[in-house]
């Protein structure tokens, strides 16, 4: 990618892009969450060429699709994609600079196997990201998976002697 084109593309993202970190439930998971970062850029389905273009520039990891109502989304997904792309245009990026910062802590923090306190710390950082791009629709949050990890629910019965049936006999 030339220098042209990583300005460009910093354009784009601070203009009609988005840099995120998404805390996700997965069951299957150790934690039972997951840290899901992307970049995304939209655009009219009219110039959905122009995000072809832009897919063939990115090349790793950038899945584009045309949604149901007349946006085109290009995503760049995975934490070595994401972190490859953002250290290519983060010396250009002005608007959304502090997101990509976050993301990237986040993706070199991020391993397999996490200790629950350095987990919840990278979805605080999550969380930071999400506020930084006036997100409405956040569900699951650092205070989610605190209350999850920290404080999970017991299945177990407790019986206590209020519960036995006392008889004289």
């Amino acid at each position: 990618m030339t220098e042209l084109d990583k300005a460009y593309i910093a354009g784009f993202i601070d203009a009609d892009g988005c840099i995120n970190a998404q805390i996700v439930r997965r069951d299957d998971y150790q934690l039972k969450f997951q840290i899901r970062v992307s970049i995304t850029f939209f655009q009219s389905t009219k110039r959905h060429w122009f995000l072809l273009q832009m897919q063939k520039c990115i090349k790793h990891g950038a899945v584009l699709r045309k949604r149901n109502d007349g946006i085109s989304e290009l995503s760049i997904v995975g934490a070595t994609n994401v972190s490859s792309a953002l250290r290519c245009v983060l010396p250009f990026l002005r608007i959304k600079k502090k997101q990509a910062e976050l993301v990237l802590q986040i993706v070199s923090k991020l391993r397999k196997h996490q200790a629950k306190q350095d987990f919840l710390g990278l979805c605080d950082l999550a969380d930071q990201v999400g506020l930084l791009n006036d997100s409405r629709k956040r569900t699951v949050t650092a205070a989610v998976v605190r209350e999850v990890l920290l404080f999970p629910v017991e299945t177990s019965v407790i019986h206590n002697s209020e519960d036995r049936d006392i008889s004289s006999g």
